[in-house]
């Protein structure tokens, strides 16, 4: 979708200034916030995209005020009722109204989870439609669900220079739709090509599913 969340290549941001010696956590909240999205996440309600997804639908202003941290912890609150396992009432008191019947994940098989992650690649019967070296065009889409292809590369043209295999679809599968796979290519954009005389050369490399690009 477009949001605030998708600010790649966008002006009035100010630059990304680097804290020296940055710890993990700036405070105990944020350690508390990482631990229960994981450990909800491991609830098996909800995947990585819908998430993502999940943060995303907050009000621009809203977004852009939060912390990283409040992101999380934003997306987990409307996971944790859009899923039925608390309600709004139960997340504004902090107390729970009954039991849940979601079984949590075992504390011996904690450790190995998060060891393991969730692969995300996958074999298609389709064979892959571009090969480095192919020049193509990012749609021109205002999808009104999730998606990985930035605002700013829609509509331009690139070079493939690799081939990833085929993965799951993010934006189906922030719908739900699991089954859904595609192959995904690293694609090249010259500065100038993503923003005219303004660009200052080089190039920007995006790995972006085959359903996003068409032939240039």
């Amino acid at each position: 979708m477009n949001g605030a969340h998708d600010m790649g290549g966008m002006h009035g941001f100010g630059p990304v200034v680097q804290e020296k010696d940055e710890p993990w956590f700036h405070g105990e909240w944020e350690k508390k916030a990482f631990a229960l999205t994981l450990a909800c996440g491991g609830l098996g309600q909800w995947n990585i995209d819908i998430s993502r997804h999940a943060r995303e639908k907050q009000p621009p202003g809203r977004y852009l005020d939060n912390s990283y941290y409040e992101q999380w912890l934003h997306g987990l609150e409307v996971l944790l009722v859009e899923t039925g396992l608390v309600t709004e009432e139960e997340l504004k008191t902090g107390k729970a109204n009954g039991k849940s019947n979601v079984a949590a994940l075992p504390a011996d098989r904690v450790f190995k989870a998060l060891q393991q992650g969730s692969p995300y690649a996958r074999e298609v019967a389709h064979a892959p439609a571009f090969k480095p070296g192919d020049r193509v065009r990012v749609k021109s889409m205002n999808p009104p669900g999730h998606t990985r292809a930035p605002q700013y590369v829609r509509g331009h043209v690139g070079e493939i220079v690799m081939h990833h295999g085929a993965h799951v679809f993010a934006d189906a599968s922030a719908r739900g739709e699991h089954g859904v796979a595609h192959h995904i290519y690293n694609v090249a954009f010259t500065a100038e090509e993503l923003w005219g005389a303004d660009g200052q050369g080089g190039a920007v490399h995006l790995d972006l599913w085959e359903p996003y690009l068409e032939p240039a």
